[in-house]
């Protein structure tokens, strides 16, 4: 069987939901998807380039998916292949390098017929990203993002209603929406539109069970926005809130147009108008000028708020961006210092949420692949508790009701289906 494809993903949620985009387009056009260890006739790799270490990695990828399918055409597109298209170029075996504005139409461009780019994704994900955003207008000082993917640009609200529809009927109980800065949605528009309007007509609409919202800027969390999600049930209890620095002189040099207060503020409100809610937030250590002061700063304020889950990553500098001529640049040792002290505090703050969540009972929608190591379901509850249940294989994809029994010393969660 010929017309065999393998699609290698980096990077963010974006990028999967575009992967998925491609690889639905290709399977409508009579295209297979294939095993990584078997030989393809065509493999595509998205990339990223949001830190040095995943340019590396995307770099790495490429040589792998190059060896592993020797006769295949290489396709190269995402954000690495956007910015630095001449260092794809000297490795040998790429075939084509793809830039963003036509990545929706890598099927054409081998004479394949392709559907819409913005149609839902149906594939084997319980839980299917939906793009409704793309590109950045923020240009934080240490983000080669907005260079690799451009402004902000919105899909139009009746085209996500209709593909929140599509999914449901397609037998998807939740969908995430996502985007690179969901928060500034609808300000391109005509007329122009926001994320609290567009999350009222999911509402009205009631086509799936739960909406996830993916990361959302600490100003751009509105009071409007809490309020539809306090107010109804298909809003999954679960914000990402990207804070970087608890220090304020920090948040200035990095462009981040908030306080430490703010975010304090955004945490406690959240908290108590839906107290079962998981908050993530990301920490970005090591920015140039972070002395020890600046870093106690963050500790100190990721630890006195009601902070679920971290993601912590090392400052990396990128070519192209003004933080990467910032003086006072913190040594390396210190940065993955500082950076194992915050991982550890994230982990024991999301120990402490699972083992308060034992005794509960929650919805949870059973995933489509079982947990490797136990070989039990496994789940995740609206604020975001991966779970793990025994039961048979029908009910995957399946919402059941589940009393959480308790939490391990590795946060594993263990769980028995009640109803």
């Amino acid at each position: 069987m010929k017309n065999k494809f393998v699609i290698t993903t980096l990077g963010c949620k974006v990028n999967q939901y575009e992967s998925e985009s491609i690889a639905e387009s290709l399977k409508a056009a009579g295209w297979f998807t294939q095993n990584r260890k078997e030989s393809a006739d065509l493999c595509i790799i998205n990339t990223c380039t949001v830190t040095r270490k995943a340019s590396m990695q995307s770099r790495q990828a490429i040589r792998q998916i190059i060896r592993a399918h020797p006769d295949a055409r290489v396709i190269v597109t995402g954000c690495y292949a956007q910015m630095e298209a001449d260092e794809i170029r000297k490795i040998e075996g790429v075939d084509e390098i793809v830039a963003h504005a036509d990545k929706h139409k890598i099927s054409e461009k081998f004479r394949f017929p392709i559907s819409n780019f913005q149609s839902p994704v149906s594939n084997s994900r319980t839980r299917p990203f939906l793009k409704i955003q793309d590109g950045c207008n923020a240009f934080c000082t240490y983000c080669i993002v907005p260079y690799a993917r451009g402004r902000s640009r919105s899909v139009p609200p009746r085209d996500v209603l209709n593909s929140i529809r599509q999914l449901g009927k397609a037998g998807y109980h939740e969908v995430v929406l996502t985007g690179i800065h969901m928060g500034c949605y609808g300000g391109d528009l005509s007329p122009r539109t926001n994320l609290s309007e567009l999350l009222y007509r999911i509402h009205d609409l009631n086509a799936v069970r739960r909406i996830r919202l993916s990361s959302i800027e600490p100003h751009e969390l509105t009071d409007e926005i809490l309020e539809i999600a306090a107010k109804s049930e298909i809003f999954c209890r679960h914000f990402h809130i990207p804070l970087q620095s608890g220090d304020d002189q920090i948040l200035k040099q990095m462009h981040r147009p908030y306080t430490s207060a703010l975010f304090r503020e955004l945490l406690i409100k959240i908290h108590q108008l839906m107290p079962e809610s998981a908050i993530g937030a990301d920490a970005l250590i090591g920015f140039p000028g972070e002395s020890e002061a600046a870093f106690e700063n963050t500790y100190s304020l990721i630890e006195e708020l009601p902070v679920t889950y971290l993601h912590v990553f090392p400052f990396s500098s990128r070519k192209g961006t003004p933080a990467s001529k910032f003086p006072d640049k913190v040594p390396s040792k210190l940065i993955r210092t500082r950076c194992g002290k915050m991982r550890e505090l994230g982990n024991v703050m999301k120990s402490g949420f699972y083992k308060k969540a034992a005794g509960n009972t929650a919805e949870v929608l059973i995933e489509g692949k079982r947990d490797r190591t136990s070989g039990l379901l496994k789940g995740l509850t609206s604020n975001y508790i991966p779970v793990l249940v025994s039961g048979g294989d029908h009910l995957k994809n399946v919402m059941v009701n589940v009393r959480i029994r308790e939490a391990d010393e590795n946060s594993r969660v263990f769980g028995d289906i009640v109803s």
